[in-house]
Order: structure tokens, then C-alpha cells, then sequence
């Protein structure tokens, strides 16, 4: 499931939206903390290509299926 857009809330807290319609608020910390610091987190942009979540000029990335399982499971609301 392709991501649409996302909009970066605070540290790894970030607002998803997946291409069919489900919106998420999701936290990633788990996923790229080890990758990208808090400060770095703000350059979080769509690919738009490939529907994946880019960070540090594409230098760190999240594929979209994992994003989408991942959000499912840990995400604090998805509607």
C-alpha cells in the first residue's frame, strides 16, 4: 500500500496517509531511530515514484508495504 502523504507531528510522530483513503497517526521511533535523530525526522517526504516514506535526502527509507504493516499494528488511530 503506496503512501500518499505525510505531514511530520513532533519527534517520530508523523500523520500518514496511504493512497486508499486510511489515515494514520503513527509513531516510527522504533523503525528509524537508530537511522535518522529527532531533528532529522522533519525532512520525512513521499517518494512520490515508489510511494515510500524518504528521510535524509532518500539516504533512509521505509518501503511501503513494511510502513503500511507497521502502521496496522502500531498506529494509535487508522481511519
Amino acid at each position: 500500500m503506496k503512501l500518499k502523504d505525510v505531514k511530520h507531528q513532533r519527534d517520530y510522530q508523523f500523520l500518514a496517509t496511504f493512497v486508499n483513503g486510511e489515515v494514520t497517526t503513527i509513531d516510527l521511533a522504533a523503525l528509524i531511530s537508530n537511522y535518522v535523530n529527532p531533528q532529522e525526522a522533519r525532512t520525512a517526504h513521499v517518494n512520490e515514484e515508489w510511494g515510500c516514506l524518504e528521510f535524509n535526502n532518500g539516504k533512509v527509507d521505509i518501503e511501503p508495504k513494511t510502513l503500511y504493516n507497521y502502521a496496522k499494528s502500531h498506529s494509535t488511530q487508522i481511519h
